[in-house]
């Protein structure tokens, strides 16, 4: 049976494509892209972290694509474990909130690494973090805008020399 709170909730698309958006990422680097990322995951982690402070997987995939950033070495072994772990931490959250919608949008930017338009999908799992997060009768409004934030961050990123 559905929770009274969750009837309430609007519903999130994780599909949901902004055209501005994916033309922006189409023609944005893709060291970049994992930067823009990890900025976009940052700032949800906190929801994860606070409700499972023992468990560091998914901070530990943003630290490896951090350092993929800053080195460029590439192995797909460890990209797809940190990857992955991160997403076994968003399974075991259980329910769907905040906190398993953070861990997955870790886990979808790790795999920046490795597929550039994965970005997307951590910002995308970001958005869905923030709308978990908030007040049902607030939630349109606090997706709108963090979206607004992650394209304008996309933006200044993809200037800087």
């Amino acid at each position: 049976m559905e929770s009274e709170a969750r009837k309430r909730r609007p519903k999130f698309s994780l599909a949901y494509k902004d055209e501005s958006l994916a033309r922006l990422v189409g023609k944005t680097g893709h060291k970049t892209l994992a930067a823009w990322a990890i900025d976009c995951v940052e700032r949800v982690l906190p929801y994860f972290e606070e409700k499972y402070p023992e468990d560091n997987r998914p901070r530990k995939a943003i630290e490896a694509l951090r350092k993929w950033v800053r080195t460029g070495i590439f192995r797909m072994a460890d990209v797809r474990k940190a990857a992955l772990d991160a997403h076994v931490a968003a399974r075991e959250v259980g329910g769907d909130d905040a906190a398993r919608s953070a861990a997955r949008a870790a886990g979808q930017a790790m795999a920046t690494a490795h597929v550039p338009t994965h970005s997307i999908g951590a910002a995308n799992y970001a958005l869905q973090a923030v709308r978990r997060a908030s007040d049902p009768s607030d939630a349109d409004a606090a997706v709108a805008k963090e979206r607004k934030w992650q394209y304008q961050h996309l933006l200044s990123l993809s200037r800087t020399p």
